[in-house]
């Protein structure tokens, strides 16, 4: 069975996540915005092994942390999909438009795209390519237990910024109804801040999509 941890970081309060095979008890990081010391703490306290960080877009927020726990824990860099290059070379400006403190670029060990495939201890994840927030945006799909991990696409009662470098409204819009609001509405996600909701919620509830 797959278990997570929604750890909120730094003053932005970001979901980063701590996902494991309650099995194998491999684990992963999606999304580590910051607070490296946390997260480290929250992967003893699971007693858990990290081998790998997924990331489901570029944005500093999301994926602060993931120069120094690469180097810390000598783990691969999963994601986004590569249109998103231009963000991770840009992290240093990104950092000043942020206001966070400097951190190491990089790049990934392996970018995603829709025809990408998972494998966490005995669960297996795909990958939905969903840009408009940002162009290289993705999301992280576990049908066996209907979760979803949908960064900055889509909330609880809301739909992702598009005022950022290469953002689009229309790209995004049409994103959420063809790639997410096509699922069941069982279907539960982890948005990359303030708390869970399901699809189903969404398509009956969101202003920006009923």
């Amino acid at each position: 069975m797959l278990r997570y941890q929604i750890i909120p970081v730094t003053s932005f309060q970001q979901n980063c996540s701590l996902v494991w095979c309650d099995k194998t008890e491999e684990a992963v990081l999606i999304d580590p915005g910051g607070d490296v010391d946390l997260l480290m703490a929250e992967i003893d306290k699971h007693n858990v092994s990290i081998n790998a960080i997924w990331l489901t877009h570029g944005h500093l927020d999301h994926v602060g942390a993931t120069a120094e726990l690469k180097s810390l824990l000598n783990i691969p860099i999963i994601g986004p999909h590569i249109d998103d290059q231009f963000l991770l070379d840009a992290i240093p400006k990104q950092c000043e438009m942020f206001g966070f403190d400097l951190v190491d670029k990089f790049l990934p060990d392996q970018w995603l795209d829709e025809t990408s495939q998972l494998q966490l201890g005995h669960e297996s994840f795909g990958v939905i390519y969903t840009p408009g927030h940002t162009p290289g945006h993705v999301v992280i799909k576990h049908d066996n237990q209907k979760l979803l991990w949908v960064g900055d696409v889509l909330f609880n009662g809301a739909i992702g910024r598009t005022d950022f470098p290469r953002g689009d409204y229309d790209t995004l819009i049409s994103s959420i109804k063809t790639k997410l609001l096509v699922l069941e509405d069982d279907y539960r996600f982890i948005p990359g801040h303030g708390p869970e909701s399901t699809i189903g919620h969404e398509r009956n509830n969101n202003p920006f999509l009923v």
